[in-house]
């Protein structure tokens, strides 16, 4: 059965390509509606709950960093609409889960290469969005330069 609706969890890095390239394939060669999210982690998160200053400036800093990226990605990639692009906070595997749900995702694509650059996003959310995901999920190898 062809996937209907592709989402693909993206760290917005030069090394999210070949995941929205397969992803993208996916998409045509299925005839199926594309989505893209980034998860901004809280920095509370980062720092164990125990943070000593407020940290809504460098919070609001890195939503804003993660928007910046978002635009050029879609500028690269034509057929990213805005209106399948979101940028949300949060721990990256529920709100991934919770996302393919609400949207009625059959496919959660990601990127996977073990523990450097996306391990902060996919090394662990790659093996974490496995478990408990509500479709299947397709980890994309990449390979270091």
């Amino acid at each position: 059965m062809p996937y209907s609706h592709i989402l693909v969890a993206v760290d917005l890095t030069e090394e999210c390509d070949p995941v929205i390239h397969r992803a993208r394939e996916l998409s045509v060669s299925n005839g199926a509606k594309l989505s893209l999210v980034h998860i901004v982690e809280p920095m509370a998160m980062a720092f164990g709950g125990d943070v000593p200053m407020d940290l809504s400036q460098l919070q609001q800093q890195q939503f804003d960093q993660a928007k910046e990226r978002m635009e050029r990605l879609k500028a690269k990639y034509a057929e990213l609409e805005s209106a399948n692009c979101h940028l949300t906070y949060g721990q990256p595997r529920q709100e991934i889960h919770h996302f393919a749900k609400e949207n009625h995702c059959d496919l959660i694509v990601v990127g996977s290469h073990g523990r450097h650059g996306l391990a902060l996003l996919l090394g662990s959310t790659a093996n974490d969005v496995l478990h408990g995901a509500p479709c299947d999920v397709l980890a994309v190898h990449l390979v270091k330069h």
